[in-house]
């Protein structure tokens, strides 16, 4: 069988139809970060490193714009690389599913949330002072989603091994939780950008998940209150029937 004929490389192969807020996400984190690469130490790239997600500034002065800004800034070639290149084999796909406006709106979600989760680590475990830059957290967002959405689709393991985006998301999210529980384990606030990837894990998947996860925690409560109604309401019944049957026999008498 010819390689590009196989299931889990036919998302490699181009297509004539590359979706365009892809396209611009790519564009645009490429161009800022080689632009920050460029300029460092100079006037220009300290007015970028400001971008940079700091909690203390996030709480103290409601810099809440790095939010979104430190998706756009990378620690180095290989940063930027290895979040463009995951990016664009998990993205294209989830955007030709849903569309420009819905695949930005979780893109942009689960990486707000991701930096979220950086500045609440911050205050639990120090770090408020350190930076976070990267678009990690919103690229395992988007990665959670193509396991969702895509679960038997075959994915290549570390390039080499097949197997299903489900597991290998499943690997990933272990690998993750492991990292983060490393970050907050060793010296305070060292490592506490870590976190910007569970964060950006569990947001993926309260997104998609979330509604389903609250009727499947609503449904017992529910179920079980129509039975207590039901219980109460043959009570009543029993007791009107009681009541009756002791005035008809005190006429018969």
């Amino acid at each position: 069988m010819p390689f590009s004929s196989r299931s889990y490389v036919s998302r490699y192969i181009p297509s004539n139809r590359f979706p365009v807020g892809l396209r611009w996400l790519l564009i645009a984190n490429v161009a800022i970060s080689v632009l920050d690469f460029i300029l460092r130490a100079s006037s220009v790239d300290v007015f970028l490193r400001s971008f940079a997600l700091v909690p203390s500034q996030v709480v103290h002065s409601f810099a809440i714009w790095q939010l979104v800004t430190y998706m756009f800034l990378h620690a180095g070639i290989g940063h930027l690389l290895w979040n463009m290149l995951a990016l664009w084999l998990f993205g294209i796909e989830l955007e030709r599913t849903w569309g420009t406006a819905r695949f930005l709106r979780f893109y942009f979600l689960c990486g707000i949330c991701a930096g979220l989760t950086v500045v609440a680590a911050a205050y639990m475990f120090g770090g408020v002072n350190a930076s976070t830059v990267g678009s990690s957290g919103a690229v395992y967002g988007v990665l959670v989603a193509y396991a969702v959405v895509f679960p038997d689709q075959t994915v290549l393991f570390g390039f080499l091994i097949p197997m299903k985006s489900k597991y290998f998301v499943m690997i990933i999210g272990g690998i993750v939780f492991l990292q983060s529980y490393m970050a907050v384990a060793g010296a305070p606030g060292t490592g506490i950008a870590v976190m910007a990837h569970l964060g950006g894990l569990v947001a993926g998947y309260l997104i998609l998940r979330g509604r389903r996860l609250h009727v499947n925690a609503r449904q017992p409560l529910e179920t079980a209150y129509r039975n207590w109604k039901m219980q109460r309401a043959k009570r009543k019944f029993e007791v009107y029937l009681r009541k009756q049957g002791s005035q008809r026999n005190r006429r018969i008498h």
